[in-house]
């Protein structure tokens, strides 16, 4: 049975909603609610009962979210022995956004270790609710999180709340990269309208906090996205961008080595809410050594060389 499912229901219970409970797992709502009824089916009782008013408990159901609540605390104490600093030489994990700058800054500082001896390195690209579960809970030295600037407060309570030091990497704007050969990739000025009769290819888990408004477009008919091809890896992003010259992305700022070997080119796009940010966590108790400090180094330069690119 899948855990995972456990936080869900429990997300909802102390929501009281699952339309709320959608919102703080980053997840659609119509995805959570066939989420709770497989979980309901595989049990073969109902967890809640839905009515015009919300949702309640039922009876089974709530001595299921008891037991469901102690294990996932059983669970998260027996993962948290795994960032215990008691074997800290040897292994050395990170979790970051699918930034080519930050994977750029990543391979510059394994290219610059002195020594690999008895050095095991994990890099997981992934999310920022993962990245945060990662470095709270999965042993991760540091992690870096990305988010719309809009979100700031929103973002800056979840760390808080989860007590993890953060320091900030770097605030820019999302760029458009296509094809040297897409009809746009020559055009001076790009806006939003021109992109949309072309594809988009965007990462598939990217989570964020406003999940309602694409629940309300699915509802109205209205989809979030036109055409839309989604992806888990940076290496499947490239070689569409470069093969289908129909195709883009919203990105940020990429190393011009990165670029030239795809046979890409990035363009500047005026829209609202197009600021981010990319945030370096770890945990309050994490102390940081050597590697941390050559890992930031390598990546600041990384984004020096980016930022100081010109982009049409």
């Amino acid at each position: 049975m899948n855990t995972l499912l456990f936080q869900y229901a429990v997300e909802i219970e102390k929501s009281g909603s699952i339309t709320k409970a959608a919102q703080n797992l980053y997840m659609a709502q119509p995805n959570l609610s066939k989420a709770i009824k497989d979980l309901e089916t595989e049990l073969g009782y109902e967890i809640f009962k839905r009515t015009a008013g919300g949702i309640s408990v039922t009876d089974k159901g709530g001595e299921f979210l008891y037991h469901a609540q102690k294990m996932l605390e059983q669970m998260a104490e027996m993962e948290k022995i795994a960032g215990r600093n008691d074997d800290t030489d040897s292994y050395y994990k990170l979790s970051i956004p699918r930034g080519s700058y930050i994977a750029n800054g990543f391979t510059s500082f394994v290219a610059a270790l002195p020594t690999m001896d008895d050095l095991e390195i994990t890099v997981n690209e992934t999310n920022t609710l993962k990245t945060i579960d990662n470095v709270l809970n999965r042993g991760y030295n540091m992690g870096i999180i990305r988010y719309q600037k809009k979100d700031e407060e929103y973002f800056s309570n979840y760390i808080r709340n989860n007590k993890l030091e953060h320091e900030m990497i770097w605030e820019f704007e999302y760029l458009v990269v296509m094809s040297k050969m897409h009809p746009l990739a020559r055009k001076d000025v790009i806006s939003r309208a021109d992109l949309s009769e072309y594809v988009r290819i965007m990462h598939g888990d990217i989570e964020i906090p406003h999940a309602k408004y694409n629940e309300d477009k699915i509802r109205s008919g209205k989809k979030a996205h036109g055409r839309t091809i989604y992806v888990y890896e940076r290496g499947s992003q490239f070689d569409l961008l470069a093969n289908m010259p129909t195709t883009y992305m919203w990105v940020s700022p990429i190393p011009d080595s990165y670029l030239e070997k795809n046979n890409l080119v990035q363009r500047a796009c005026k829209a609202e809410n197009n600021l981010y940010r990319d945030v370096l966590i770890y945990r309050k108790d994490y102390m940081l050594g050597e590697r941390d400090k050559l890992f930031q180094k390598k990546l600041y330069e990384s984004k020096v060389e980016v930022a100081s690119a010109k982009y049409v």
